[in-house]
């Protein structure tokens, strides 16, 4: 999952919300403490989500963080630790 990937779907997921509290974008901005502009930046998946902007659009909202990240996971690569080893004959 990319960056836009990741945006865009935090993006949906603030419009859904929002549109089921039945909020505009303003009325969420206001109740968030943010410039409307940035709601319209995040539904579009312009910008990133920051950590207090999720803490005030999940309060403004009055929906759980889960609600805001639906779809979005992490899954752990592997993990490839270095380590010595022994150098051989003729190894420069």
């Amino acid at each position: 999952m990319t960056f836009l990937d990741i945006a865009g779907l935090f993006g949906d997921n603030l419009a859904r919300c929002r549109k089921r509290a039945g909020l505009s974008q303003e009325e969420v901005s206001f109740l968030a403490s943010l410039h409307r502009t940035e709601i319209s930046q995040l539904e579009r998946g312009l910008r990133l989500c920051r950590i207090d902007t999720l803490i005030k659009l999940r309060g403004a909202l009055g929906v759980s963080a889960d609600d805001l990240l639906a779809g979005i996971t992490w899954a752990v690569g592997d993990y490839q630790p270095g380590k010595f080893v022994e150098k051989e004959e003729g190894d420069g």
